[in-house]
């Protein structure tokens, strides 16, 4: 065994000893706020699950509901404790391989020595990390971005207001939090300029704050006469605190008395810190100033930038009443084919006039859809440019959805090509498989346009596209959905070059695999050659915020990870790996694995039983009670469908009932054809060689571990009728058939054998999770036969089924 084999094994023990000392304590705690009995009965519970998993049911399915409530809080809680003691110790390896082997940004620079500076030196400057926190209420390098507020797709209670008062909130929160960085400054920058001076630059700009403002109290011009790196930072620390009273006033900006937007905050640290550097206080300057510039560089005064997100058909309903209105086409614009559409809406782009005058004569919908853009106008004005930059349009088409979202940008005053200005981009949102395999020809569209590619050259020739993970899975399959995405990339990174504009891409990516999850940095480096410019953005959804940030030096490492990779990935892979021969036998070799599992996961998914096997064998039905998705479950009108149910709760359901679907279902079938095709042997390659095979056959394995089939077997025994138990026959044979076909690539006995910390993980966690799943199903017996004979709801009931929703959520660390 390795030394690091020896570290891994004393980590493991370490951890495994913490969780059994805080198992102790819950213990304790138990007896203390409930008495022994109830510990008791969690340890009979938990023995009875590994012994005789039936016998355990039985217990359980008649137990009280107070009594129920109190089970679950407890190994729920256990689960919580688990988390977080895992969290610490992932954090508390990492010091230490830091210490010993230094941070990975660090080794990822000693491998670019062998780039080509010039590249090298582009790929800097463009360099631009943004992770988007997706969670919804219910040197650049590194900037962080939000769609709370911003997401108003199928989220009816996301107005303009809305948008408005979060971008308040965040201010006040990010300048509240700059006064303390400076105040901090404050406190340190005590040099005298009769011993080290200061620069002229920094002199004129204080005498100029001083002179613009009165409200610097004349004891700290007199006591700090002499100290004009202080001064100039309580100058910094007024501009703030007028700022704060302008957004909560709502007057408007003052040129030298407050701050619109970072750059100028910026502009004057900067300032003070390359006085610094010239007058004999170079190690502050490099340390403490340069760290809080860079902080502030990161969060600005705003936290994150916003991203506005809307449907394509809020915009093609609010355009339709302005152009029926001018009453110059023949036809009604609803009835109008895509290629007309497409072409009337590029006549408008070159035009000069406004479609309607102020306010425009709409309706409420296409009023609230045209005020978003009124808001975003505002919010510009009001906070500056770097609160909002995007606006994502979500199942985008074609280049028409583009096209009618700027037209509308251009009638709010964001956007004016022929004075030369465009205040926000606009960013198509690729969702389905179809809409992936036809990117280039969107992409091709969209530029084609002398208009459109006006409006990308006034963004500074960089055109976002984001990629949408939920729905091509949900209704392509893992497979699909993966390879498409991969494909797309390719497609758009040369119709990009061709065009002459560096292409931003957006990975739209949940926090399960089965909505695109996974380890970020693998992620990165399996991106396709050249896709990468030095910017990428990254959603960060769900349970996987409070995961990968809750602890600081975890959440140090992830983004550490993530810089590094968009680096190394920017920098240095700028040609294929392989050879064009490889490349192209193992494009048609996932073409094959794509197809046959694309078919094996339609056939289940166009089921007709599907739906209501889906609903019977999963606690779905619960997640509009949980709050912790940011818009309904399903589409208003939509039944039981596939198509009603929205991304997150197909996955929700499936990995509560411990199937976990999305995850894997398909994989099998297509490597199973691959092989019947005579082909192993580039199945053997596209492991060992190809980045995107091996991270998408990772990510598989990791979802099969979780998978329980036997839990679920209890589910459908319970819950499903029979009719309906022929779905998870399906079910239960295509996930032998991938974990049988996914070993055999492998070469392991079982799943995760390369991984076996990860292994022992999900064994300790299921003595703790399968009660949970065990009174879930329980409960759900017990709430569906109250409502089938039409007794009241009881809310201890609800309470009780919705504990266990969240425990095994806890226990899974996942919720969809």
């Amino acid at each position: 065994m390795s030394s690091a084999d020896d570290q891994t094994t004393t980590v493991s023990s370490e951890l495994r000893a913490d969780i059994r000392r805080l198992g102790d304590l819950l213990g304790e705690t138990l007896v203390r706020q409930e008495g022994p009995e109830l510990l008791d009965l969690v340890e009979r519970v938990r023995r009875l699950t590994r012994e005789d998993g039936e016998a355990a049911a039985d217990l359980l399915r008649g137990t009280e509901l107070e009594t129920a409530a109190k089970l679950v809080r407890a190994f729920s809680t256990y689960f919580h404790l688990a988390n977080v003691t895992e969290q610490v110790h992932r954090g508390c390896e990492l010091r230490a391989r830091r210490a010993a082997e230094g941070g990975l940004l660090a080794r990822t620079a000693d491998r670019l020595k062998d780039a080509d500076p010039e590249h090298l030196r582009e790929t800097v400057r463009n360099l631009n990390v943004r992770p988007v926190f997706t969670a919804h209420p219910t040197a650049r390098p590194l900037t962080f971005g939000t769609w709370i507020g911003g997401d108003r797709d199928g989220n009816p209670n996301v107005t303009p207001q809305v948008t408005w008062d979060v971008l308040i909130l965040q201010h006040e929160h990010g300048i509240n939090d700059a006064l303390e960085l400076i105040d901090e400054l404050r406190g340190f920058l005590s040099n005298s300029i009769r011993y080290t001076g200061a620069t002229e630059e920094l002199l004129a700009s204080l005498q100029a704050d001083l002179e613009a403002l009165p409200e610097i109290s004349p004891r700290y011009k007199r006591l700090n006469a002499e100290e004009p790196y202080r001064l100039k930072a309580t100058c910094i620390r007024q501009k703030l605190e007028n700022t704060k009273e302008r957004l909560a006033k709502g007057i408007p900006h003052e040129d030298g008395r407050d701050y619109l937007g970072t750059a100028e905050l910026l502009r004057d640290l900067t300032l003070i810190q390359t006085s610094l550097r010239e007058h004999r206080g170079g190690l502050f300057a490099e340390g403490r100033m340069n760290r809080t510039i860079r902080t502030l560089a990161a969060f600005g005064l705003q936290l994150a930038t916003m991203d506005v997100r809307e449907h394509a058909d809020a915009h093609h309903h609010a355009l339709g009443q302005l152009f029926d209105r001018l009453g110059e086409e023949s036809w009604r614009y609803e009835d109008m084919p895509r290629e007309y559409r497409h072409k009337l809406l590029a006549r408008e782009l070159r035009s000069r006039r406004p479609l309607a005058p102020t306010p425009a004569p709409l309706d409420a919908a296409g009023a609230k859809t045209l005020g978003v853009f009124e808001t975003v106008k505002k919010a510009l004005t009001v906070f500056g440019p770097e609160v909002i930059e995007s606006y994502i349009i979500s199942m985008c088409q074609g280049a028409d959805d583009v096209f009618a979202a700027t037209v509308l940008a251009r009638e709010a005053g964001l956007i004016d090509l022929h004075a030369g200005w465009a205040k926000i981009g606009i960013v198509p949102l690729l969702e389905t498989t179809d809409e992936l395999k036809a990117a280039d020809t969107i992409l091709e569209e969209m530029l084609a346009d002398p208009s459109y590619r006006r409006l990308v050259a006034l963004r500074g020739d960089v055109q976002e596209v984001m990629l949408g993970y939920s729905d091509s899975s949900k209704f392509g399959g893992i497979t699909t959905s993966q390879w498409e995405i991969h494909r797309a990339q390719r497609r758009l990174r040369d119709v990009a070059h061709r065009y002459g504009v560096r292409l931003r891409l957006f990975h739209g990516r949940g926090g399960t695999v089965g909505r695109g999850g996974g380890p970020s940095h693998d992620a990165i480096l399996a991106q396709p050659w050249g896709t990468l410019e030095g910017e990428i953005k990254v959603t960060e959804q769900g349970e996987v915020i409070s995961d990968k940030y809750l602890v600081p030096s975890l959440a140090r490492e992830n983004l550490e990870l993530t810089v590094a990779a968009t680096l190394q990935a920017s920098a240095l892979h700028t040609a294929p790996r392989q050879s064009v021969e490889s490349l192209a036998r193992w494009d048609a070799a996932m073409d094959v694995v794509s197809d046959a599992a694309h078919a094996a996961y339609r056939k289940l998914v166009e089921d007709p039983d599907l739906p209501t096997y889906f609903l019977a064998s999963t606690p779905v039905d619960q997640l509009a009670d949980l709050h912790l998705g940011s818009r309904p479950s399903r589409r208003p009108g939509s039944g039981v469908s596939l198509d009603g149910l929205r991304a997150i709760p197909w996955v929700f359901g499936w990995t509560q009932s411990r199937q976990i679907v999305p995850g894997w279902f398909g994989v099998g079938s297509g490597l199973k054809a691959l092989r019947e095709a005579g082909l192993d042997t580039v199945l053997d390659e596209m492991h060992e060689q190809w980045h995107f095979f091996r991270n998408f056959l990772s990510n598989v394995e990791m979802t099969l571990a979780k998978t329980d089939l036997r839990i679920a077997q209890h589910y459908v025994d319970t819950l499903v009728p029979d009719e309906l138990k022929h779905v998870f026959d399906t079910i239960r044979a295509e996930h032998e058939l991938t974990v049988r076909e996914v070993l055999r690539i492998t070469g392991e006995d079982k799943l995760l054998d390369a991984n076996p910390v990860l292994q022992q993980t999900f064994s300790i966690r299921d003595a703790y999770l399968d009660p949970i799943s065990y009174l879930q199903v329980a409960l759900l017996k017990r709430q569906r036969d109250a409502a089938a004979a039409g007794e009241e709801a009881d809310p201890l009931l609800a309470r009780a089924l919705l504990l266990t929703v969240n425990g095994v959520a806890a226990g899974l660390r996942n919720t969809g």
